[in-house]
């Protein structure tokens, strides 16, 4: 016998219920030639009459009756299976694993994630955070926070929201200088972070127009950016930071910008996903979260 065929086993209960191969075939949206036809494969498969046919009406067999009170029961389950898995697919649950840099993670994600498991208690989350680029696929991630600029076009990417560089100093360190313009900067004791691609080089532009390359001597260099902005507060020297990282120092006085006339590069804020058709709610939900977070921020 060839594997079970759902279909058929619908349409001989459709005409077991309806009594007439005719008023099943109306309930199903389908001709009656169809039905009947499978309805006859099914008892070839079976190699047993299921349905005594008269002029007036359709009686099951014995046989029938008894596939009837099964496939009744099979079809149910069926049904309910797949209502499990769309309310699956509709409602956030699960475990999600979101990865972010160190900075961004610290100061926006983990905030944000109390705030995801509150508004969704059927989801947990697993949130690892390292200024290393983390293999998505090795590492089973959902979704990946990328800060600063993307340099793989393949992955799935989207770009959520900026955020600028500021050039900033402790205020004890910032009145021992004297800084108008850029190359004022180069002698200076530089924090470099060596998370960056090239942590030494400054692009500054003032007014879209004049653009000045600098490249900075490092008294230091830190291979995170919660670190930089440590020494930075402890008056190690001056640093670039996110602003998204310094807004609460500058604000307290623990910083202060330097050359605020100056602009540094702004960099963008990606979700990044893996390869796959399809996003689970869980997902979904998360970065609606985080997309409202970052415009609620203006970045």
């Amino acid at each position: 016998m060839e594997a079970i065929n759902l279909n058929r086993l619908a349409y001989f209960v459709a005409v077991v219920d309806a009594g007439s191969f005719t008023r099943a075939a109306e309930r199903l949206g389908i001709t009656k030639t169809v039905v009947s036809q499978q309805v006859a494969r099914l008892e070839a498969d079976l190699r047993t009459s299921l349905l005594l046919r008269t002029t007036r009406r359709v009686e099951p067999t014995e046989a029938g009756r008894l596939l009837h009170a099964r496939a009744v029961i099979i079809l149910r389950d069926a049904e309910d299976a797949f209502g499990a898995v769309a309310e699956v697919t509709a409602t956030p649950i699960g475990t999600l694993r979101v990865a972010a840099p160190n900075d961004f993670g610290t100061s926006m994600i983990a905030p944000l994630v109390a705030t995801f498991c509150r508004t969704y208690p059927a989801c947990t989350v697993d949130l690892v955070l390292s200024d290393a680029r983390i293999d998505l696929i090795t590492h089973h991630i959902d979704v990946s926070i990328r800060v600063g600029w993307l340099d793989d076009s393949s992955q799935q990417a989207r770009r959520i929201g900026t955020f600028r560089q500021l050039l900033v100093a402790a205020p004890d360190f910032a009145r021992t200088i004297t800084a108008k313009v850029p190359e004022d900067l180069a002698p200076q004791p530089f924090i470099a972070n060596g998370a960056l691609r090239e942590p030494l080089v400054l692009q500054f532009s003032c007014a879209d127009v004049d653009r000045r390359t600098i490249r900075m001597r490092p008294a230091m260099t830190i291979n995170t950016t919660p670190a930089v902005l440590a020494a930075t507060i402890a008056g190690g020297g001056l640093s670039v930071l996110p602003d998204f990282l310094v807004g609460e120092p500058l604000e307290s006085g623990a910083l202060v910008q330097l050359l605020p006339d100056w602009s540094l590069p702004s960099g963008g804020i990606h979700v990044v996903y893996p390869a796959a058709r399809f996003r689970p709610p869980k997902v979904t939900a998360f970065v609606d979260l985080l997309s409202a977070m970052v415009r609620a921020d203006g970045a």
